[in-house]
């Protein structure tokens, strides 16, 4: 064989090699990128949870609140309302790692405790401020 027939061959061989690496790595940075916007896509879609689910919190307390200034026609209503409420902080709970929000999600369950507390020693109009205040941090977290 002459030798310049066997450098085109490797010539040919290196260029074949050089493509395969080169679409090797394109779909290595392929596969990098779809995982880098599928997190960011995650973070977003957590960050729109906690939103909506704090939105829908509030929701609640404003049931709350109703709730108790209606206590003496449908005490039922106080615990529809702060079951409400616990189930929506559940949802959040469960939706994040954030220790913000975990920190106003349970400084919220406490005020909410501390409601349905005061409603079995006896309270029928309890001071349901401490759940709105902790509602509103909780909106604040999730929406900064």
């Amino acid at each position: 064989m002459p030798a310049s027939r066997g450098r085109r061959s490797l010539r040919r061989d290196r260029g074949a090699r050089s493509r395969g690496i080169a679409t090797a790595l394109a779909a290595v940075a392929a596969v990098a990128l779809t995982a880098g916007l599928t997190t960011g896509c995650d973070a977003v879609d957590k960050a729109l949870d906690c939103v909506q689910t704090a939105d829908t919190i509030a929701d609640s307390v404003t049931d709350l609140q109703q709730a108790v200034e209606n206590a003496s026609n449908d005490p039922t209503q106080l615990d529809d309302s702060l079951a409400s409420i616990d189930k929506n902080l559940d949802k959040i709970g469960d939706k994040t790692d954030n220790a913000d929000v975990n920190k106003a999600v349970d400084d919220l369950g406490k005020a909410v405790d501390n409601v349905r507390t005061a409603i079995r020693n006896g309270d029928n109009t309890p001071d349901v401020s401490p759940v709105t205040d902790a509602a509103g941090e909780l909106t604040k977290v999730c929406t900064s």
